[in-house]
């Protein structure tokens, strides 16, 4: 659906990003990652024929973003960063006019304005002056005129910023719901919401990929051991010296603060054994009581500095 092959952007002389290669299959979702002035806006922009590269190719739907932008635009939505709205006009105006912007026919444009409104649930605003709305319900306008043409494709740059929580979880169930239906590029701060709503993951630093791979393989292949939390009852000194005994254990390290008569205790283990069932039998045999154990996971910024952090090592 999407396909970007050594895509490059010099503004003068300083390149913004450098041979960028990936692909999105249809219906999926892929998080673009990186940090500020990595080069994210620059391609989004690029494959929304906002502007063009300096060198490489992108193709969406099949059509080249450099020779055939009027196709590409027919098939994309678009929600840039700062949201283009005219805050004079009322919502439902303002889609009208864009409506039209889009080339949608006349008979076509009630029935497309009316869905967009319903699916970023903006219909009891819809005669609001937009200057006058939230700046939440103004990045829900700025969502619903991408959706205007029902595209097969959805770049959006930031689409939660300025919303509450509520928001937040209602905007990603709505991008979440349109998987295998849409094609979304979304680019985000927000790194939670891509670990929850994307499929596949790229980052970039520096305008160029770092790596770009399922959240779930990236944890497996930069996690080096696995780490558990315990809460037990008992003597302290007694505990971590049966615990360090214990095969497959690396460190343990008593976390600061208690629970009544429990500590917490942080153990890091060989990433190929599973010494759960080693740790239970331990702590009963010693006679200290287990209250909790949880394994602690890798988060998406824990990965995302690892990564950024070896490249800029690297460079």
């Amino acid at each position: 659906m999407i396909e970007v092959e050594n895509l490059t952007k010099f503004y003068g002389a300083k390149p913004a990003i450098q041979n960028i290669t990936f692909k999105v299959e249809k219906g999926e979702i892929l998080g673009f990652l990186g940090p500020n002035a990595s080069g994210k806006t620059t391609t989004m922009r690029i494959l929304a024929c906002f502007f063009p590269a300096t060198s490489g190719s992108a193709k969406v739907s099949g059509f080249d973003v450099f020779t055939e932008s009027i196709n590409v635009r027919k098939r994309i939505g678009y929600l840039p960063e700062n949201v283009p709205l005219y805050t004079d006009m009322s919502v439902l105006s303002y889609l009208n006019f864009v409506a039209q912007v889009k080339g949608i026919s006349f008979r076509s444009r009630k029935k497309s304005i009316s869905r967009a409104i319903d699916y970023c649930g903006i219909g009891e605003f819809s005669r609001v002056i937009i200057g006058k709305l939230s700046k939440g319900y103004r990045q829900r306008v700025g969502l619903a005129q991408a959706l205007l043409n029902d595209p097969e494709v959805l770049i959006l740059d930031e689409p939660t910023v300025g919303l509450d929580p509520k928001q937040i979880i209602e905007i990603r169930d709505l991008i979440k719901n349109m998987a295998g239906k849409k094609t979304i590029i979304l680019s985000t701060h927000i790194l939670p919401e891509v670990s929850m709503t994307c499929q596949r993951v790229i980052i970039i630093n520096q305008g160029k990929v770092v790596t770009i791979d399922t959240p779930e393989n990236l944890h497996k292949k930069l996690r080096k051991s696995v780490e558990l939390e315990l809460s037990i009852e008992g003597q302290p000194d007694d505990i971590l010296k049966y615990l360090k005994d214990v095969k497959g254990v690396l460190s343990v390290s008593r976390k600061e603060g208690s629970y009544g008569n429990a500590n917490n205790y942080l153990i890091e283990s060989d990433k190929n054994l599973d010494i759960r069932k080693d740790l239970s039998e331990t702590i009963v045999q010693n006679n200290f009581g287990l209250l909790e154990m949880k394994s602690i996971d890798m988060s998406l910024e824990d990965i995302f500095i690892r990564l950024v952090t070896e490249e800029k090592g690297e460079q």
